[in-house]
């Protein structure tokens, strides 16, 4: 085993600190990673703060990983010592499933593995710990090629944010000729805008915030809407083939299935806490669809990142040291961030 350091929190309550613990020897077909950069997703928060109700402590955060492979496994034919690599939210999955065989481990009917919180299948008695250390070790299955054209630490929160956003416009199809409405400006809704503008798509942002016009039209958006106006709300009624909804708070989710034409779609990638009521009339009369859509596989994660690289696209971020970390939860909270949080993990060795 390996001593790796890294920031975890140990109650619901506590903040995040140093904290040191094992991961395994990189075994036949593992890829050990040198972490540069990790992202701070908000369900990092969630769940180092318990709020999911699932967390298991001590809990190391981070699924937004990018670095340098160090070493690999005999059996490793897509990785090279010095490369740039990149993990996202999963580490594993069974393989074998319907899901698994269609190349979408994110559905495994078994569950996947997560980044970090969930129980390590090859390291027996211990869970996973993410990317807020020092370094990973992870089966080349789901490890990442990360293109060479694009900023390194900009590029992290694409494996969460990113490919959170990109599955679900890919796949109901968007692109030219869709009118296409995001709800929502933070660290989903950027990437949603930037993505669906980059495939064609006539893009509109919805957004309670009226100072958030001018940022959205340079992130990609065609126009923007303030939803607390009702008179703009109405008009825009029944005139959309798909809505993207990133908001993680408490809101009225059937003012943005009122925008959908006749058999379109609003999905759901914001998780709030509580419930979202809904008034099933809004689907029923015009047939319309509400869906989820989880992150996305490792062979779409890895065509969502070669799409960013065609189109220049990477995540508008903000770089903070390891000892920041608590301070940027609470400001990631307060909606205080443009729009991803980014730890440059070379700082961690002073912080620890």
């Amino acid at each position: 085993m390996l001593v790796c350091h890294g920031f975890a929190t140990q109650s619901a309550s506590g903040p995040l600190g140093p904290f040191s613990f094992q991961r395994r020897e990189p075994g036949e077909t593992d890829v050990q990673i040198e972490i540069l950069f990790c992202g701070v997703c908000h369900s990092d928060i969630h769940m180092a703060r318990g709020e999911w109700g699932n967390s298991v402590w001590p809990v190391v955060p981070g699924h937004e990983i990018v670095g340098r492979v160090t070493a690999v496994g005999a059996g490793v034919s897509g990785f090279k010592v010095g490369e740039l690599a990149g993990v996202g939210c999963m580490v594993d999955s069974c393989g074998h499933c319907a899901s698994c065989k269609e190349g979408l481990e994110q559905y495994c009917e078994t569950g996947f593995t997560g980044t970090y919180n969930d129980p390590d299948k090859k390291t027996p008695g211990q869970h996973t710990f993410g990317g807020y250390s020092g370094f990973i070790v992870v089966d080349q299955s789901f490890v990442l090629r990360i293109p060479q054209n694009l900023e390194l630490a900009a590029v992290a929160p694409l494996l969460c944010a990113g490919i959170t956003t990109y599955s679900p416009l890919r796949h109901w199809r968007v692109g030219p000729g869709k009118k296409v409405g995001v709800v929502g400006l933070g660290g989903l809704g950027h990437m949603a805008l930037k993505l669906a503008h980059a495939m064609g798509a006539q893009v509109t942002l919805f957004t309670t915030s009226p100072n958030k016009a001018e940022d959205a039209r340079r992130l990609g958006a065609d126009r923007v809407v303030i939803s607390k106006d009702e008179d703009a709300m109405s008009a825009e009624r029944g005139s959309y083939d798909f809505v993207l909804d990133c908001v993680a708070a408490k809101h009225d989710i059937n003012a943005y299935l009122a925008l959908l034409k006749r058999d379109a779609t609003l999905v759901q990638v914001g998780a709030p806490a509580d419930p979202l009521p809904l008034q099933v009339f809004s689907l029923i009369f015009p047939r319309r669809q509400m869906a989820g859509s989880l992150i996305g596989g490792v062979a779409e994660t890895q065509e969502m990142l070669d799409f960013c690289a065609e189109h220049g696209i990477v995540c508008d971020i903000e770089m903070i040291r390891m000892d920041q970390i608590n301070e940027a939860y609470d400001r990631v909270v307060a909606g205080d961030v443009k729009y991803r949080f980014v730890i440059d993990m070379q700082t961690l060795p002073e912080a620890a």
